[in-house]
């Protein structure tokens, strides 16, 4: 069973999934696949181009923005873009889903969508810590 971690009703957030997590994901209704992670970062992790053949597939939409270290404000933001524009709930998804919380929570910060408060709530209740992530 794939460890989707339900973020907020438009979130989840997931460790590395795999090819055959994709329809899961289809099943439970997610409408977007955003993978934060870079190829290559692992022996034996999908691809990029594996993981998007899947979800098209299985009629979700797909979307590849490789956070290294902290995501840039580039990739803060497009992320938010790419939820804000989606119709339906989003899984994103990198080695441990860490990335993936860091990359969306800063971008809700930033947007002034939800209080610093309530994203370490958000982040503690899908086991991410976001405290130091967040500033005080």
């Amino acid at each position: 069973m794939p460890d989707f971690r339900h973020v907020t009703e438009e979130l989840s957030v997931a460790p590395q999934i795999s090819v055959e997590d994709v329809a899961e994901a289809a099943r439970e209704g997610f409408r977007l696949i955003i993978n934060n992670r870079p190829d290559g970062e692992a022996p034996g992790q999908p691809t990029s181009a594996q993981i998007e053949a899947a979800a098209r597939a299985a009629g979700m939409d797909y979307l590849h923005i490789p956070v290294v270290g902290g995501p840039t404000p580039a990739q803060v933001e497009a992320e938010r873009a790419a939820l804000a524009a989606t119709d339906g709930p989003v899984l994103a998804y990198c080695r441990s889903g860490t990335r993936s919380i860091v990359t969306w929570s800063i971008g809700q910060a930033m947007s002034g969508a939800r209080s610093r408060d309530e994203l370490i709530s958000l982040g503690r209740q899908a086991g991410y810590d976001l405290s130091g992530v967040l500033g005080g």
